[in-house]
């Protein structure tokens, strides 16, 4: 990219305005051109990408081509962003953002099989390694207006993907190619880009092909088979129908695939979401432990209302945790500790109910770190060496003991916390990095 070409931020639309309505066109979507940013972002790092040649000792005036950038893609929408008061122009309430993180930089000498890593971003979630891309205000349910706009950027990413980039850094031209990671969507994201149903769906994963009711009765057993490409040939077949079937059997033959897939994700798990969606887990199973309803059938709403005042005015006095209306992060966190199944236990009844849920918080606390560290087996090896062990021994409680809640069903989370964990942190080497 020569200095000339300084392109700044352009129209987020560019050429579309026409086809998005209800909105004032000028004002939906600002963007970077992804190549520019790429630059600009490797300009950052210059100093770094320097520093790394001398300190393998390299000799940077032979390092001139066979660098590779590995790129992590993120997007996301970002909830309620309304004008409070005032009269500008009439906005979604809505914005998405769409942002990258260079994850490592690496060069290939003559000679040596492997890649040398000469920059690797230690911080990969930090808002400062994360650069914003595009930033629009559109609904992320809304799938027309969100295609129409990313639908450039991805162009543009294509095109990156078959070409190399040279620029001048620490004085001399380099040639760079990149690879493009999308593991920032949570699973919302991830199913509308890649065409499956919402996430309600029977069939419960973005990773693999498994329905809810065989979900909860293997619940560790699964391994990865989604992938973009077959979206798109599932896609196919949803589209023409070849075999003539009727709809429920043409669901069956393309596993939920049911609209376009638009952009390639890496299939992953969100760390995050992992961590409220098992919370709010949790959060249901003490208060049907406070209720007992292992012993019993269909209790009424009032019951459980009142198992659920009893669970929060126990969680205020004992750990000053205040109710929310919907599961977050923070209370996701204090929720899962040792200190709140303690508390927990104090309202169960049956001395063996009390141990079952201790021993299933004792699993889960020892599974946590290793989707939540950068890098599991430099921060926690044992706990990575245990996982399948300890998700086994999760599975198994779960299937016993709480059989109760896991008759058929199973939340969407808690399959991927059980069923695919160890074959993504193997393969991306982390998953609290990536995603």
């Amino acid at each position: 990219v020569s200095s000339s070409c300084d392109v700044g931020i352009i129209d987020g639309l560019s050429g579309w305005t026409a086809s998005v309505d209800d909105v004032p066109a000028d004002t939906i979507a600002r963007r970077f051109r992804y190549d520019v940013a790429l630059v600009s972002a490797l300009k950052d790092l210059e100093e770094d990408i320097m520093e790394g040649l001398r300190e393998r000792g390299l000799d940077d005036s032979i390092c001139t081509s066979g660098f590779t950038v590995v790129v992590k893609e993120s997007c996301d929408g970002m909830g309620d962003v309304s004008e409070k008061h005032g009269s500008g122009p009439a906005v979604p309430e809505k914005a998405v953002r769409f942002s990258f993180t260079i994850m490592s930089i690496s060069i290939r000498v003559e000679g040596e099989d492997d890649g040398i890593t000469i920059f690797q971003e230690q911080k990969p979630n930090s808002e400062l390694s994360c650069r914003p891309l595009c930033l629009m205000f559109v609904d992320e349910s809304d799938h027309e207006t969100l295609t129409a706009i990313l639908g450039p950027v991805i162009a543009e990413r294509k095109a990156m993907m078959e070409s190399r980039l040279i620029i001048s850094v620490g004085g001399l031209l380099r040639s760079f190619r990149f690879f493009f990671r999308s593991t920032g969507y949570d699973e919302k994201m991830v199913r509308e880009m890649e065409g499956l149903e919402a996430s309600g769906s029977t069939y419960i994963c973005t990773l693999c092909d498994s329905t809810r009711a065989e979900a909860s009765q293997n619940m560790v057993l699964h391994s990865i088979t989604r992938c973009h490409d077959e979206n798109l040939e599932r896609y196919e077949i949803w589209r023409t129908n070849p075999f003539s079937e009727s709809a429920d059997e043409l669901r069956d033959r393309v596993k939920g695939v049911s609209a376009k897939p638009f952009m390639e994700t890496q299939p992953t798990l969100d760390a995050l979401h992992c961590d409220i969606g098992n919370a709010t887990e949790f959060y249901k199973i003490f208060q049907d432990e406070i209720g007992e309803v292992y012993q019993r059938t269909n209790p009424s709403r009032e019951e459980r209302r009142r198992w659920r005042s009893t669970l929060d005015k126990q969680l205020r006095k004992k750990l000053k945790l205040k109710p929310v209306m919907r599961m977050n992060g923070n209370y996701a966190r204090r929720l899962m500790t040792r200190e709140a199944v303690e508390a927990v236990c104090e309202l169960v009844p049956s001395e063996e109910r009390r141990e079952a849920l201790q021993k299933l918080m004792e699993l889960y606390l020892q599974m946590k770190p290793v989707w939540r560290s950068t890098c599991p087996s430099r921060d926690c090896p044992d706990q990575l060496c245990q996982y399948s062990y300890n998700s086994q021994q999760f599975a198994d409680i779960l299937s016993t003991t709480f059989k109760y809640r896991y008759d058929g069903k199973i939340t969407n989370y808690l399959h991927k916390t059980l069923a695919h964990v160890p074959e993504i942190v193997e393969r991306d080497g982390s998953i609290g990095a990536w995603a």
